[in-house]
């Protein structure tokens, strides 16, 4: 039984995979239950599907991809912030217009005859393939995530817990708000060379719901999310090692499955709160 836990984790591929996930956990535990406690999801997810046309203008021109993803995170955050300017749709109209007219445009340019051969690696990752450079970089942008949540812990929370008493506790609800999205940005364009821009809200959203379905304080949450976002990564790893399957759908349904496993035992442990 220990070898078939351990084997994964003799090649020095699959050790950068996994050091790239606990990178990520670091940010996308702690990110994602704030994600919720401000019922962000739908920005989360939107924020990856929309910069598709950015990766695909990268891969296309040769540049890297990360460049892509935060060209196409602006032009995302800023079509969506455009068009939920119009009262007569709302935010969520907006949004979901935004995003479904960049998704396609994302679409069409991959199906174009000059697509990049290893358009998969756009939507699904490669966390086989990150190097050493990756994970300086994953590095340092998910550390700027959480030293930037650690920073506005109390200001998060205020507005999380009690939006209508912050104002007067020296606390902006929208600022808050604002700095959460952008945020979220950062860590978007940090998952996704590892992830893809299919499968990084799973690591983001997933651990973060278990976290919340468990623990009945923030602090423990904000912990538990970050162990948990791990144990998805490392989980995942060792499926897609021994079923051959690709490595990033496997964290993915690792993190969802851990996430149902979580709900159900919360609501086991937990009877009052449902």
């Amino acid at each position: 039984m220990l070898a078939w836990l351990t084997d994964p984790f003799a090649s020095p591929i699959v050790q950068r995979a996994l050091a790239e996930l606990l990178i990520l956990a670091l940010a996308c535990g702690p990110l994602g239950v704030w994600v919720l406690l401000y019922r962000d999801a739908y920005a989360a997810e939107s924020l990856s599907h929309g910069m598709l046309p950015g990766l695909v203008v990268a891969a296309l021109a040769g540049a890297p991809l990360l460049l892509g993803a935060a060209g196409g995170v602006l032009v995302a955050a800023a079509g969506i912030a455009l068009v939920a300017r119009d009262q007569r749709l709302g935010a969520d109209v907006g949004v979901a217009v935004c995003v479904s007219a960049l998704l396609g445009l994302g679409g069409m340019l991959a199906l174009s005859p000059a697509s990049p051969p290893r358009l998969q690696e756009l939507l699904f990752g490669n966390l086989l393939g990150v190097s050493g450079g990756d994970l300086a970089v994953a590095g340092a942008l998910a550390g700027a995530v959480a030293l930037a949540l650690a920073a506005g812990h109390r200001s998060l929370a205020l507005v999380g817990f009690d939006r209508r008493s912050a104002p007067s506790l020296g606390t902006a609800p929208l600022r808050c708000e604002l700095a959460l999205l952008v945020v979220l940005a950062v860590t978007t364009i940090a998952a996704v060379q590892g992830l893809g821009n299919l499968l990084l809200v799973a690591l983001i959203i997933a651990p973060a719901a278990a976290a919340l379905s468990l623990a009945r304080r923030l602090a423990a949450a904000l912990a538990l999310s970050v162990a948990l976002a791990a144990l998805a990564g490392t989980a995942g790893l060792i499926v897609s090692y021994h079923l051959e399957v690709a490595a990033g759908a496997s964290v993915a349904l690792s993190a969802v499955a851990l996430a149902l496993l979580a709900v159900t035992g919360g609501r086991l442990i937990h009877p009052a709160a449902t």
